[in-house]
């Protein structure tokens, strides 16, 4: 059994935590392709199930050389991964990740030196990447979708047959963690003021320990929700505001509002381009969807024909001003798509079957530029209309508000994205 000296030790966590805290503030810069994150999650899994047998000395304070080697191999390998970041981007940021790894590894040789390892740095790290690797998408393309896990009427009852429903879909989220949410359109079913929030599922399946939101003061207000558009994220609803172009931030502890106007000639809102096919759903112009990635805003112009316009939006807490950093066009025309929504940074669109069945049918990667039109995937329904649909990053389902019902599906994936439909 080794003692750790503890000077190598401060240094060592030193430069493990700051190399988390640049991980932490890259990954939402940059998606690494999904033939290295497989490998790099299998090397975390492999080495986390080897540590295992030695939890007792961690838990006994001990430390001992758990095949050091071999360890630093796999953190070589991860260097490397981390090296095509940075040749990819080329930033100080990632000047200074690849100096902190590379300091990290001069570490680990100096303790295969000496066979001596701090069990628990090493355990600590590793559960960190392991959590983080998680924000990326290693999931593939969509295969199937489940049957409704979730049936339940809206609280508001059958007769509001639009609006919005799901989880709260940020995954790092505390005051919001568990919450589910039900935004209802009480006005022509178009416009809505309110927001539902239920702490728990089991509040929101029981419609009790609720606490109701009033983003505006009428139904007609410049705030007011405009269409069934929206999705609770962290502790803000994002929804298209009313009779614009803009799209709004309500923060539900501040009660304020912030704003950004969606780029492209003549954004359609006010019933110019909503989602139809079979019917049209009533101001369905614009919408805002979320998924690992973060926030998106789908929508059409008359630059790209009424086809569909992805956006990703940008909330940037400390100028506290919400932004749109990219967006694609594609040639999905927006009134031949029933409803659409995001998983992995991947536009899916859907198609009326008949009275109790969607289909998804078309898919858009904004990674690639790439579409696909050959897919079929059921969605099954109670009744006709579909107001929204969402997908949730965090437990990986589909949320549908169906003519006032409740429904929740369970995505499963296949193909990777990086070869699926790219050849």
């Amino acid at each position: 059994m080794w003692s750790f000296p503890a000077e190598e030790y401060k240094a060592a966590l030193q430069q493990v935590t700051s190399c988390e805290e640049s991980l932490n503030s890259l990954q939402h810069q940059v998606e690494l392709s999904s033939e290295r994150l497989p490998q790099i999650m299998a090397v975390i899994q492999n080495v986390i199930e080897r540590l295992e047998p030695h939890r007792y000395l961690q838990d006994q304070g001990l430390y001992t050389d758990l095949a050091v080697h071999q360890v630093g191999q796999e953190l070589s390998r991860l260097e490397g991964d981390i090296g095509d970041i940075h040749s990819q981007l080329n930033n100080a940021q990632t000047q200074k990740l690849s100096k902190e790894v590379g300091k990290l590894l001069k570490d680990v040789g100096r303790m295969q030196i000496s066979k001596t390892v701090n069990m628990k740095t090493v355990k600590e790290k590793l559960r960190y990447l392991k959590n983080s690797q998680d924000r990326y998408c290693l999931k593939g393309m969509m295969s199937n979708i489940s049957d409704p896990v979730t049936t339940k009427i809206s609280p508001y009852g059958k007769t509001i047959i639009s609006g919005s429903w799901g989880k709260q879909a940020q995954r790092d989220s505390e005051g919001q963690k568990n919450s589910f949410w039900v935004q209802p359109l009480l006005n022509s079913h178009i416009w809505g003021n309110t927001v539902r929030v239920y702490q728990t599922y089991e509040d929101f399946m029981a419609s009790t320990n609720h606490k109701d939101f009033t983003v505006a003061p009428s139904f007609t207000h410049a705030n007011t929700i405009d269409g069934p558009s929206a999705i609770l994220y962290g502790e803000a609803l994002y929804y298209h505001c009313y009779r614009s172009a803009d799209i709004c931030r309500y923060d539900l502890n501040s009660n304020s509002v912030k704003r950004v106007t969606l780029p492209g000639t003549g954004v359609g809102f006010n019933n110019k381009f909503p989602y139809c096919y079979y019917d049209c759903r009533a101001n369905s112009d614009i919408e805002v969807e979320a998924d690992e990635t973060g926030l998106w805003a789908l929508y059409a112009t008359v630059g790209n024909h009424g086809n569909l316009v992805v956006s990703r939006l940008l909330w940037d807490s400390e100028a506290e001003t919400l932004n749109v950093s990219q967006t694609w066009e594609t040639r999905i025309f927006k009134k031949a798509v029933s409803n659409a929504f995001m998983v992995c940074g991947v536009l899916y669109a859907t198609r009326y079957v008949d009275d109790y069945r969607e289909e998804v049918f078309y898919a858009f990667d904004t990674a690639t530029g790439r579409e696909d039109n050959s897919l079929s995937l059921p969605l099954e329904k109670v009744v006709k209309g579909v107001a929204s649909l969402s997908y949730n990053p965090t437990n990986k389902q589909i949320y549908m508000y169906n003519d006032g019902y409740l429904l929740a599906y369970q995505a499963s994936f296949s193909t990777p994205f990086d070869t699926y439909n790219r050849k």
